[in-house]
């Protein structure tokens, strides 16, 4: 399991961390551009341990590297590792490793055993981090199991600890409660089938903190096009002050919208004996609209706007929730194919495009006349899918649950039946 806490580091213990951050980043692209050359060169793959040998040499001649930790810099190989790995795996959907930015996020990984964790009181701790010494936490909850990895991130918020801990907690045993299936969406964020109405995921800044949010990202342009025309390209420290107060804003938008992400998974996983959910391929719902020079994209604002609201409703990251959190609570998570959920009417199984007209919040079954909110009634859909594909078919109004589609099954039904003049 994973716990995060707040870090509360002082003057001094701030710099430390900054230039360790960077330390690790020049660390992971020099080993990355070492093992990319031995590969095109001599067709060899290198591995950390290898290159561990090599960091102990280089630990002895240059001195940014000797202060950081070893136990870091040995991490950072590991890591490295991984990324390989997972680039390997087919079943993985990383890409090639790439070379970390200076934009990117300050990071220090360190293993368990090179951390300690102690109590001060109810509300405060302390981590211990080599060569560092002691720093200050918020103890937001406990622990609760033994520290096997740590990594010391800043956002724009300040410096986070977050602990890999093993808990040693099972899979809970099935709770015996009501399925449900749920549908996310942009103008619902998700509508679940056994409630009335949709959740609705709040703004994540209020209207003053758009518009400093839009008057910074002008500020910022402004003075970029300054540094260009007068400073060769260099930053200046009211340049960097902008950016730094752009990334609080936007990383509280984040905050607040992972905040209700959780609480959403959450109480589905608790109170659900198992949640049907569509099996979205996001990155394809995602893609760009532009086109090229020769084909040009149409409606490209739009799509791009669309594209921002999908992402900001984050399915795959309660897809993701959803499967560690349905385990510890007793429930299910079944995903379901996502082909023609909106079509489908949940009363007849009637397929029809024209039950949309326009798109719009209504559905109107153009067979039987069924009305109904029509993301309510896509989750009824996915909640009969779940059922047939993998979910507990007690107490199901269907005929047939050994058919995976109910739909397809009410239509063969219907088309089976004698007709009046037949």
């Amino acid at each position: 399991m994973g716990r995060r806490y707040r870090l509360y580091p002082t003057e001094e213990q701030d710099k430390v961390l900054t230039k360790w951050g960077h330390t690790v980043r020049a660390l992971w692209n020099v080993a990355l551009e070492q093992r990319n050359y031995l590969w095109k060169q001599r067709r060899h793959t290198m591995r950390a341990i290898e290159q561990c040998k090599q960091l102990t040499a280089g630990r002895a001649e240059l001195t940014w590297l000797a202060e950081l930790p070893a136990q870091a810099a040995q991490q950072v190989l590991r890591r490295l590792d991984r990324a390989y790995d997972n680039y390997w795996n087919p079943e993985h959907p990383a890409g090639f490793p790439q070379l970390k930015k200076r934009a990117n996020r300050v990071a220090v990984p360190l293993p368990g055993q090179s951390v300690e964790v102690r109590k001060l009181n109810r509300h405060w701790g302390e981590v211990k981090l080599p060569k560092l010494g002691w720093v200050r936490l918020r103890l937001s909850r406990p622990l609760g199991g033994n520290i096997r990895n740590a990594t010391v991130s800043r956002d724009g918020l300040g410096w986070h600890v977050s602990f890999g801990v093993a808990t040693g907690w099972t899979a809970a045993p099935p709770n015996g409660k009501p399925g449900c299936g749920i549908d996310f969406g942009v103008a619902a964020s998700a509508y679940v089938s056994t409630e009335a109405a949709p959740r609705v995921k709040p703004d994540g800044l209020t209207k003053a903190e758009k518009n400093r949010l839009r008057a910074l990202e002008q500020r910022k342009a402004r003075q970029i096009t300054y540094a260009k025309k007068h400073a060769d390209g260099r930053y200046s420290n009211r340049l960097r002050a902008t950016i730094a107060a752009i990334g609080k804003l936007r990383t509280r938008e984040a905050n607040r919208r992972q905040d209700f992400t959780h609480k959403l998974t959450t109480d589905l996983a608790k109170n659900h004996g198992f949640v049907g959910i569509e099996d979205l391929r996001v990155v394809s719902m995602t893609a760009s609209a532009k086109g090229s020079a020769g084909q040009p994209g149409k409606n490209v604002a739009q799509k791009s706007g669309l594209n921002r609201a999908i992402l900001d409703n984050c399915a795959g990251e309660r897809r993701r929730q959803l499967a560690y959190k349905c385990p510890q609570y007793g429930s299910q998570l079944i995903a379901v194919p996502a082909a023609r959920t909106s079509q489908t009417c949940a009363a007849c199984g009637e397929v029809d495009s024209e039950s949309r007209v326009g798109c719009g919040r209504l559905f109107a079954c153009a067979r039987c006349g069924h009305e109904d909110d029509a993301d309510h009634n896509a989750s009824v859909e996915i909640e009969a899918r779940a059922r047939r594909t993998g979910g507990s078919v007690t107490n199901s109004t269907r005929r047939h649950p050994a058919v995976p589609s109910p739909a397809r099954m009410r239509r063969r039904t219907r088309e089976a039946q004698p007709t009046a003049s037949g």
